[in-house]
């Protein structure tokens, strides 16, 4: 049977201790044992449905993970305190001192600062390459390197990373393909192409109210296991830890996160097609145009669309502002970072999101200072939001 992430959601089941169809919050940050035998063999990881202290896990955040793990179509899954407490311990878990990562050069501002600017502290060095380019990347692997590191879907470019490839080069050279997958939930189902461990930063689309952060690592239960170990797992041992509130509140949020990607699919679709009409240098994964639209649909999982992440250049940094300041007089969207709001988000990337990257970086891997990153929301009449930004652009002689 075809996978179908959706489904595998829907599929689980969990009750609340009276009854309730939605699991009991676990508000305790501590768990009796009946017996000191079994708290010293839980220490051990030698029990199974005992739980032993929540920076460890607990019931609320093992029903969320469970419920990603069956979206990625992995046998596990841990979930962390934020994107950045997720991506952070994987690395760590994967590489020592003196080893070596490859890494996408177009990735989100915050993980590009920490392989370029603290995992050099720890010795862990990392190169920055085209990941679109499969030369590039096998030229940048050294007898140290340890993981190949992409976004299935870039941030803030939009470049997308060729997975089934990148999967083949990490196995003939013994590596972990890792991939951050937080812009195409449900679209792209990064395990069925290869890789070995998938990342999102649940902030985004998948809680999609923008009231909390969070993360989740999703992989096989060895690996997952061995982030948890009470004696060397990054997880349990940087404390990056979710709190039960939370994931239970993520939890509700997950069930409707496919009707979410499919409206917001439908609405970047018709505003990207619009805006190109119009002449305007538009990115958008699902445009005749767009240049990895092969490898993208090759990945796809069509029910879900092409997401709600695109971009538009205006080549000037002062004609970017000067439209997200008109958009959010006119309460088309907010001038905010971060995505998979109901209402629609932009930000100029360049001097914002992806600020931590050096000018120089950013004038070699495309990304202008007149870039507007979107994350389109939930609006229910998109032709009228589109005749709203087109009367801002008349406003600005931009269009």
């Amino acid at each position: 049977m075809k996978h179908n992430p959706a489904n595998n959601i829907q599929d689980l089941q969990y009750f609340g201790e009276n009854g309730g169809v939605n699991p009991s919050i676990s508000d305790s940050s501590t768990y009796t044992f009946l017996t000191a035998k079994a708290m010293s063999d839980t220490f051990e990881g030698n029990t199974d449905g005992c739980y032993l202290y929540s920076r460890h896990t607990s019931p609320s955040n093992l029903n969320l993970a469970s419920a990603l793990a069956a979206m990625e179509n992995t046998a596990s899954a841990t979930v962390t305190a934020s994107g950045m407490g997720a991506i952070t311990p994987v690395l760590l878990q994967l590489c020592k001192t003196n080893e070596h990562i490859i890494s996408s050069r177009t990735i989100y501002g915050g993980t590009y600062a920490l392989l370029k600017n603290f995992f050099p502290r720890l010795a862990i060095h990392t190169s920055f390459v085209d990941i679109t380019n499969i030369a590039a990347v096998e030229a940048a692997i050294t007898p140290k390197t340890r993981v190949i590191y992409c976004e299935a879907l870039s941030n803030p470019l939009l470049e997308v990373a060729p997975l089934e490839k990148l999967s083949a080069l990490a196995k003939k050279h013994n590596l972990k393909l890792v991939v951050d997958n937080t812009f195409t939930p449900l679209s792209i189902t990064p395990v069925h192409h290869g890789a070995d461990v998938v990342i999102h930063s649940l902030t985004k689309f998948i809680n999609g109210s923008s009231d909390t952060v969070g993360g989740v690592i999703c992989g096989t239960e060895d690996f997952i296991n061995s982030l948890k170990d009470v004696n060397d797992g990054a997880c349990m041992l940087l404390g990056s830890t979710m709190d039960s509130m939370r994931s239970a509140s993520i939890l509700k949020n997950l069930r409707t996160l496919h009707l979410r990607i499919q409206k917001h699919s439908e609405n970047a679709l018709y505003l990207t097609n619009e805006l190109q009409k119009l002449g305007l240098n538009v990115v958008y994964p699902g445009l005749e145009n767009f240049k990895d639209k092969e490898v993208f649909e090759s990945m796809l999982n069509s029910d879900f669309g092409y997401g709600g992440m695109f971009t538009l250049n205006l080549e000037s940094l002062e004609k970017a502002n000067a439209l997200m300041e008109l958009m959010q007089q006119k309460n088309i969207g907010y001038l905010a970072v971060s995505l998979g709001f109901y209402k629609t988000l932009f930000s100029a990337p360049g001097s914002s999101t992806s600020s931590e990257i050096s000018e120089e970086e950013q004038q070699k891997m495309g990304l202008s200072n007149g870039l507007i990153r979107f994350s389109i929301g939930l609006d229910h009449d998109i032709k009228r939001t589109f005749t709203m930004i087109k009367s801002c652009l008349e406003e600005l002689n931009i269009c």
